[in-house]
């Protein structure tokens, strides 16, 4: 019994907030392996983009971790009133080189803890630097449970979005037959949704 109570009191605390939730994820990807980080970290429907969507578990189900992992770090993080969603953004590189960055989404697990849903991103050809400080902002709670309005899509165009359970954060993406993405995110102020996040990603090759 001693020997439990010892073994649970050295073990690291669970991610609180969906910023130390990020900071985890990368964290093992540098010491478990970026894709075993990720199947980990992920919710089991969650989906990324390689660049047409895909569901994360079944897709690396069999990949093999690359010999180093990309590092990534959070810039700025925004929070439903809730606390049951969140999407955060920052900057990534890998070990080659490239530089870019990542919007994530994250949704709170019945036991408090987080796993991502939705993760994306694109190349850049000035990094984003690790902030000294983080942009963290909490949705309004006034009013909340707006309606989202109605989305503009093309046809043969793949979409997905989500809320969170109040109202008060929205997040949506979009892919082209081509490869195009684009994703957003809106966080209610109080008197309006206010967009937060709005990438716009070009075309790329088909899946591999």
């Amino acid at each position: 019994m001693l020997s439990w109570l010892l073994m649970l009191a050295a073990a690291p605390a669970a991610a609180t907030t969906p910023i130390e939730a990020e900071r985890a994820f990368a964290a093992d990807a540098q010491a478990l392996g970026q894709w075993t980080a990720f199947r980990k970290w992920a919710a089991d429907d969650a989906t990324m983009f390689v660049p047409q969507p895909v569901k994360v578990q079944a897709f690396l189900k069999d990949r093999h971790d690359p010999a180093k992992a990309i590092d990534w770090w959070p810039t700025a993080s925004f929070l439903s009133c809730d606390g049951s969603i969140a999407v955060n953004t920052g900057g990534w590189k890998r070990p080659d080189g490239t530089v870019g960055y990542f919007s994530t989404v994250w949704q709170r697990q019945a036991d408090g803890g987080w796993k991502w849903i939705v993760d994306g991103g694109d190349t850049l050809k000035i990094p984003r630097d690790r902030p000294a400080t983080l942009v963290a902002k909490t949705a309004t709670c006034l009013e909340r449970g707006r309606a989202l309005g109605v989305k503009v899509e093309s046809p043969g165009d793949i979409v997905g979005e989500g809320r969170s359970a109040d109202g008060t954060l929205f997040w949506s993406w979009t892919v082209s037959p081509s490869g195009e993405r684009a994703f957003s995110a809106s966080i209610w102020d109080g008197h309006k949704l206010r967009s937060v996040i709005d990438d716009q990603i070009a075309g790329s090759p088909p899946n591999r």
